[in-house]
């Protein structure tokens, strides 16, 4: 079996996959992971393991881990290999390895030229040409960045949850905020994703991925095909390649 972890700014999931199928999956806080928080993992015949990360003080816990429980030593892209698509970002280097796993996931998946939204502790949208080139994306704040933000700056608006708005209009601040964040980002998305595919000359697969992904989904009208594994099975891809 494989195991598969995606470290990100808040939270690292994890995956053990049979094969193609993902048998099983579990979220870690980054916070817990960074100071030293005894990670347990279950009780499987793992035999290799692979690792994304944008929070490299958390890797060396999890491969130490990893090593622990199963003997085994890691890959971990950009440590020991290489995410197997052309990269036309300028400096390659400043391109977080999640993006990369989600682009090749969606073009093994879904097929190119694609569109990936992911959203996370930031939004990104990253954009797989019709040659399956990695061409570069955007990155905006994400949803609780966003809201906490705004809550840390203006003084007489409350710390919020994330839920969506009862309508467009707000009837009191905190619908007014939420009403602000989700149809705002919706549009957002949207506005990007026409123009993308507009400069793009085509047709777009357009994937999104990430803890928001669902519920955002319902203010854009260009997110339909939504994978909430799509990193796990990019990494998937990536060791069994």
């Amino acid at each position: 079996m494989l195991l598969t972890v995606d470290i990100g700014n808040t939270s690292a999931a994890f995956g053990i996959f049979s094969g193609k199928t993902l048998v099983r999956n579990w979220k870690v806080s980054t916070r817990e992971i960074l100071y030293g928080k005894t990670l347990k993992l279950p009780e499987e015949k793992v035999t290799r393991s692979i690792i994304s990360s944008v929070v490299p003080k958390a890797t060396p816990a999890v491969k130490r881990a990893a090593a622990r429980k199963y003997g085994i030593v890691p890959l971990v892209l950009g440590e020991n290999i290489k995410a197997p698509i052309k990269n036309l970002y300028k400096k390659p280097r400043q391109v977080g390895q999640d993006r990369l796993v989600n682009a090749i996931a969606a073009k093994e998946l879904y097929g190119y030229p694609a569109i990936v939204v992911d959203f996370g502790t930031a939004i990104t949208f990253d954009v797989v040409s019709k040659k399956g080139e990695y061409l570069g994306g955007l990155i905006f704040p994400g949803i609780e960045t966003s809201l906490n933000a705004l809550s840390e700056k203006a003084a007489l608006l409350p710390r919020i949850s994330v839920t969506p708005p009862k309508g467009l209009i707000g009837r009191d601040t905190a619908d007014s905020i939420k009403s602000g964040v989700f149809y705002g980002i919706g549009s957002l998305c949207d506005g990007i994703i026409s123009k993308l595919d507009s400069a793009k000359s085509g047709r777009t697969t357009v994937v999104a991925t990430g803890g928001h992904a669902l519920v955002i989904s319902r203010f854009t009208k260009y997110i339909r095909l939504i994978d909430p594994h799509l990193t796990l099975h990019g990494l998937r891809i990536i060791a069994q390649k």
